[in-house]
Formats: C-alpha cells, sequence, structure tokens
C-alpha cells in the first residue's frame, strides 16, 4: 500500500487549492482515510476524515464550512478541497490510511488504531 499526495502549492490568503491522494495498491482492510497537517514547529494535527463505506466526513473546527473531503472510488482517490485559505493553514499536509476516523474536538496527531502515512505535499499560504 502506498499513499501519494499531491497538488500542494503555493497559494494566496483567500485563495483555493484541491489536495489529492491516490490510493496505490490495496487498501487492505483499512475503513478510512485522513488529512493531516504539520506547520514548522508545531506538532502534526488531524484536518479531515473520511469513511469509505459511507462518504461520512468529520472536520476540525478551524476548517468546517471551507474544506471539503471527498472520495472517487473509481480513481482510487481522495480529495481534499480547501477553500478561502489563510496563512494558519500553511503546512504539509499528509494522507493517511486508518481503521477509524480521529475524534474532532481535540488536535489528533494519528488515526486510532493503525495508521499509514503518505509522504506529504507543501502547501503554503502567503500574498
Amino acid at each position: 500500500l502506498q499513499l501519494v499526495e499531491s497538488g500542494g502549492d503555493l497559494v494566496q490568503p483567500g485563495g483555493s487549492l484541491r489536495l489529492s491522494c491516490t490510493v496505490v495498491g490495496s487498501l487492505e482492510d483499512y475503513s478510512v482515510i485522513g488529512w493531516f497537517r504539520q506547520a514548522p514547529g508545531t506538532e502534526r494535527e488531524g484536518v479531515s476524515c473520511i469513511e469509505f463505506s459511507n462518504g461520512r466526513a468529520y472536520y476540525t473546527d478551524s476548517v468546517k464550512g471551507r474544506f471539503t473531503v471527498s472520495r472517487d472510488n473509481a480513481k482510487n482517490t481522495v480529495y481534499l478541497q480547501m477553500n478561502s485559505v489563510g496563512p494558519g493553514d500553511t503546512g504539509v499536509y499528509y494522507c493517511a490510511a486508518g481503521d477509524a476516523c480521529f475524534a474532532t474536538g481535540y488536535r489528533a496527531t494519528k488515526m486510532p488504531g493503525r495508521t499509514h502515512w503518505g509522504q506529504g505535499t507543501q502547501v503554503t499560504v502567503s500574498p
């Protein structure tokens, strides 16, 4: 199993960006894909998560209403649409396969249970 992120870029405040997480190989018995980010000097935090079985999505409070996670099963890809971005959204974004989505309401640094990470993609929000 390999998770390949793409789509990271330099974007101006207020702009939009779409990240992709392509699954190469078998997801085995993982049930969800989550997105995490890590800014320099800070701990990694969970941003969003989607369940394969029903498409249910979860978001941390700071991105609710701005970010949307979705999946395209035919393309084996999970997307993170980022709108109205700000400097606080800068960081390396990682997707991860897991057994269950992380709980929102606190800073999640990994999935509960197993976490299989991608290599990350850089997002920089700057004028």
